[in-house]
């Protein structure tokens, strides 16, 4: 074991993001430095771990804390301190309000809407074939989609979509938006997500906002109205952002690996494997955030992590360790052996995940059956990619059939 009390930091992200290409010194670090110094453009400096074992580590193991980020200059890649939430909380604070929409995705529960997730699918399909080509997959079908599901599980009406969506993209923004359009964006968002708990609590329904207001109402010494309506927030953006731009990052992997597209389209079954492969291979986040600092000296990748230092764990290097996958770099969609942590891990793993999970696996299913001849209706060159935000993703993806 090695300890390193003075490590030169390198500048991270390492490199502009290039559509999905992973930057190959991720792959370098692996081999010769698994945990290396970085610094972002704000905050402290922090350890960065690359190998999958490390980064489960980093997120699985309770000596790393969210909480302790709380007061901290953390390493972050926008100007404005992390407004975390949930995200900023150790258990059993963490669980608490964690417990409040578990049970709302379950497998279980996930699965009770697929059909409808089916007919939102169809719909919005027979819709962009009656426009006729070319049609941009990102407006038509990858946005709505995600969007009206989460909306119908929350409870939030589907005609304020032009409101919430604009406002979420204060969540996902590093540089996209001014710190001052940020704050008003969640102020807009938070205040919104208010007036429908309150149209819940005068009005029962049965959607998940209502089921939280109700257990806050019974349970008022467990849960503030604040935590209520952050949480809310929270899930309406992230349960809807995230597979907003998978689902056109999936569709433009598989239209620019045609074997494997024959492939699939030649065995549907596959899909569920393979969206699990895709949620692997597709790099969707810029860098790696949100630090856990160490509450005792803990070692990583052969290297002593002293108390109270923060280290960020990159899941798109993980997700391509070669002593983990093999051959990492190529899609293989029928891959069988696939630990991926896409979907994070430890007591932060996505509570949504079985949810983007079932709208990846009909979103994709449903797009290849329905358009068996999908292109990309303009050269590569052309395609227009989301900047300023924390993840990579088309901002249109037009096609033709």
């Amino acid at each position: 074991m090695t300890e390193i009390a003075q490590v030169a930091a390198r500048p991270y992200p390492f490199s502009a993001p290039d559509r999905l290409h992973l930057d190959p010194l991720y792959a370098e670090l692996r081999r010769t430095e698994p945990l290396t110094r970085v610094r972002l453009p704000f905050g402290e400096a922090v350890w960065l771990a690359t190998r999958h074992a490390d980064v489960r580590t980093v997120l699985g193991d309770p000596r790393f804390s969210r909480a302790a980020s709380i007061g901290r200059d953390e390493p972050r890649l926008t100007p404005r301190q992390l407004d975390g939430g949930i995200l900023s909380m150790d258990p059993p604070e963490h669980t608490r309000l964690r417990r409040l929409v578990a049970k709302a995705f379950t497998a279980r529960r996930v699965e009770l809407l697929r059909p409808r997730t089916q007919q939102i699918a169809d719909e919005l399909l027979d819709a962009m074939a009656a426009l006729g080509p070319p049609a941009d997959l990102v407006e038509h079908f990858a946005t709505p989609l995600p969007i009206q599901v989460i909306c119908e599980l929350l409870g939030v009406p589907f005609a304020d979509r032009h409101l919430f969506h604009v406002w979420s993209e204060a969540i996902v923004s590093t540089t996209s938006l001014p710190p001052e359009q940020i704050r008003e964006y969640l102020d807009n968002l938070y205040g919104y997500i208010g007036e429908l708990v309150e149209q819940r609590r005068r009005a029962p329904t049965d959607d998940l906002i209502c089921a939280m207001v109700r257990a806050r109402d019974e349970n008022q010494d467990r849960f503030t109205e604040e935590e209520v309506v952050r949480l809310a927030a929270g899930l309406l953006a992230a349960g809807h952002e995230t597979t907003v731009t998978q689902l056109p990052n999936f569709a433009y992997v598989l239209l620019t690996h045609p074997a494997e597209l024959a492939r699939l389209r030649a065995e549907p079954a596959l899909v569920p494997t393979a969206v699990e492969e895709l949620m692997r291979y597709v790099p969707l986040g810029v860098a790696s955030s949100f630090a856990r600092y160490a509450t005792e000296d803990i070692e990583i990748g052969g290297v002593l992590v002293r108390a109270g230092e923060p280290v960020i764990g990159s899941l798109s290097s993980a997700n391509r360790d070669e002593t983990v996958f093999t051959d990492p770099d190529r899609l293989d969609l029928g891959r069988q052996t696939n630990p991926h942590i896409g979907f994070g891990h430890g007591v932060h793993h996505c509570v949504g995940a079985q949810l983007a999970r079932m709208e990846l696996q009909v979103g994709i299913a449903t797009l290849i059956r329905r358009f068996p001849d999908l292109r990309i209706a303009v050269p590569e060159p052309e395609l227009r990619w989301k900047s300023g935000m924390i993840v990579r993703g088309l901002a249109s993806l037009p096609v033709a059939w």
